[in-house]
């Protein structure tokens, strides 16, 4: 999605770029961060809970309860200390049935809550922004990328020859599919050591994208409350 956002834009990212950080990502993850912002001079802003780092918040305590702390909140407070009003964010349908609810435009309230009971079938021939940005203190989740599927991705990524977080790659006959915090990720048995050979795996495979993440996060009751809360 930067990379969409450059070529739009003809080179630059002219807005901030957030990053949720708990604090439990994979070094790889902070590394490739660190470069890709620079090579790409990005406005990096991270958005961490300090408050319940220090206090212990880990997925011990729950894994619904640690990534409202360190997900859900963490981005509220960022989003109500800077004031914005719309987020881009990457989500696609295909990564999980709750994900596949959403619309193009989705508006947050003042709660940050998303309320999925009311949304309207998107027309696009009569197209109207839903409210998203007409009230203070909302704000818009706004989803580009909701109509790939993770094959597009690989494809986009071949195609137009950008840098990828090597865990995506098999190591000693595993990867990871689906990054997110260090402990609540594992890798999947694969022999998809390049690009190519995602793509060629992906075309086959019967296995889900997110099958390497903690399985009491991703089951639709536990996905359904995080995102209703405002969880992206």
């Amino acid at each position: 999605m930067l990379h969409l956002a450059r070529k739009a834009f003809f080179g630059d990212v002219p807005m901030p770029v957030v990053h949720i950080d708990t604090g439990r990502k994979f070094e790889e993850i902070y590394s490739f961060r660190a470069k890709l912002s620079k090579a790409w001079r990005l406005d990096l802003v991270v958005a961490r809970n300090e408050q319940a780092l220090v206090e212990g918040m880990s997925p011990e305590k729950g894994r619904f309860k640690c990534c409202s702390a360190l997900k859900t909140q963490a981005l509220r407070d960022l989003v109500s200390r800077q004031g914005y009003r719309a987020l881009l964010v990457a989500i696609r349908r295909d990564e999980h049935s709750i994900r596949a609810k959403e619309r193009y435009f989705s508006p947050r309230g003042r709660d940050f809550k998303w309320d999925y009971h009311s949304r309207a079938l998107e027309l696009w021939a009569e197209y109207h922004d839903d409210g998203c940005s007409s009230a203070a203190d909302t704000h818009a989740r706004v989803h580009p990328m909701l109509h790939w599927r993770e094959r597009d991705i690989w494809e986009y990524v071949k195609r137009e020859r950008l840098p990828v977080v090597p865990l995506y790659f098999s190591s000693r006959g595993r990867r990871y599919r689906s990054i997110g915090c260090e402990c609540c990720c594992s890798p999947v048995p694969s022999r998809a050591g390049s690009i190519n050979g995602i793509i060629a795996e992906l075309a086959s495979t019967d296995v889900e994208e997110r099958s390497g993440r903690a399985n009491d996060k991703e089951d639709e009751y536990t996905m359904q409350k995080l995102r209703s809360l405002g969880y992206m």
